[in-house]
């Protein structure tokens, strides 16, 4: 549960010393962040007895609204892996080369400092400004977006995780710790729309079982992107439509590609993993629609592919730097580490024919 204090245009995230003094009726000067986060406090403040204080007791045309998580099957459900949304490299070396007791310790030790944000990051703000949007035009509706952050952590780290969290004002109410066991069950549970992770082995594995997912990699240098309208772009082949044509391709040659697409031409390509993630934001992006802010639309989509003989294999690394999306998907490592070379978040999508020859 979420509750937004407003006066006019202005809203405010508050700790737990403020909202005592808030609701004695003394407003501190120093609130400035977007909202305010009730759900590490709710062992302390039960929501309604504290809505109720908060009728009471509050001045100076200072107002409330609560918002509430959308159920999962209504929700567009983003699921985020701690190394992803956080940067943890440190804490990831600690683990491979002195193991896990070192590994917990350290975090114990360090439970008190916030993760730097992570390749993740500016996407799931992206989302959070996309959900503000919509629940202004929609007040009612639960079609938003719904971040779960899943780890491997036990929950010793957990402390951490929410202290980083409420630093940096993230909208998340969802945690999935899974103790080092596989996540694909709890992916399935909260009708994933989509998994984001480091672990290439995870990912796989949610693909073999029909989940759209991807491996994201962190740029050295990340560009700066937008923080009101939410950017994703996708490669066509083995990503938003099965692999049909690389088939073609990769067995006989650009000619023959050419020839099969002529052929084919009116039949529509199958479906491929990401094709459910893109056709969840478009439908996002119809709601803009209907209230008649088709260029307002805070949500963009691109594709970004090289299927005609003069841009065949060509690098797409350049396109993607003007587009400065959240998130680029492909299944081929070339482009992958081409767009991250230039600074943008690329996500590989171990999918397709591409793999068994990147294997062989």
């Amino acid at each position: 549960m979420w509750l937004l204090l407003k006066r006019g245009h202005t809203t405010w995230s508050v700790d737990r010393t403020q909202m005592e003094q808030i609701a004695a009726g003394r407003i501190p000067r120093d609130l400035e962040s977007p909202v305010l986060r009730l759900g590490s406090f709710n062992h302390t403040f039960q929501s309604e007895n504290f809505c109720q204080l908060y009728r009471r007791r509050l001045r100076n045309g200072l107002t409330y609204s609560v918002v509430t998580q959308p159920k999962p099957e209504n929700a567009i459900t983003i699921a985020v892996s701690s190394r992803v949304l956080f940067s943890m490299e440190r804490e990831q070396q600690i683990y491979e080369r002195q193991g896990m007791e070192e590994y917990l310790k350290y975090q114990l030790e360090h439970e008190s400092e916030p993760f730097s944000p992570g390749p993740a990051f500016s996407f799931v703000k992206a989302l959070e400004a996309v959900n503000s949007r919509l629940r202004e035009l929609y007040p009612q509706s639960e079609e938003l977006f719904d971040v779960v952050l899943v780890t491997n952590n036990h929950a010793y780290v957990g402390l951490r995780l929410i202290n980083t969290i409420n630093h940096h004002h993230l909208l998340i109410e969802r945690f999935c710790m899974t103790g080092g066991n596989s996540p694909i069950g709890y992916l399935k549970a909260y009708h994933t729309n989509l998994y984001l992770s480091a672990d290439s082995t995870k990912v796989r594995e949610a693909l073999q079982e029909g989940i759209a997912a991807a491996t994201m990699f962190t740029p050295e240098k990340m560009k700066e992107v937008s923080d009101t309208q939410l950017r994703v772009a996708f490669d066509g082949d083995a990503v938003l439509f099965s692999d049909e044509s690389e088939r073609i391709f990769k067995a006989h040659g650009l000619d023959k590609f050419f020839e099969h697409e002529k052929a084919h031409e009116n039949k529509p390509l199958d479906h491929g993993p990401l094709k459910g993630f893109l056709e969840a934001l478009g439908k996002l992006q119809r709601k803009f629609f209907d209230k008649g802010l088709r260029m307002d639309c805070p949500i963009r989509t691109y594709l970004v592919t090289a299927r005609s003989a003069a841009s065949s294999g060509a690098p797409k690394g350049p396109m993607l730097e003007k587009i400065r999306p959240h998130l680029f998907f492909d299944d081929q490592m070339f482009h992958v580490e081409g767009a991250a070379e230039l600074g943008t978040v690329a996500c590989h999508v171990p999918y397709g024919i591409a793999q068994r020859l990147a294997k062989k």
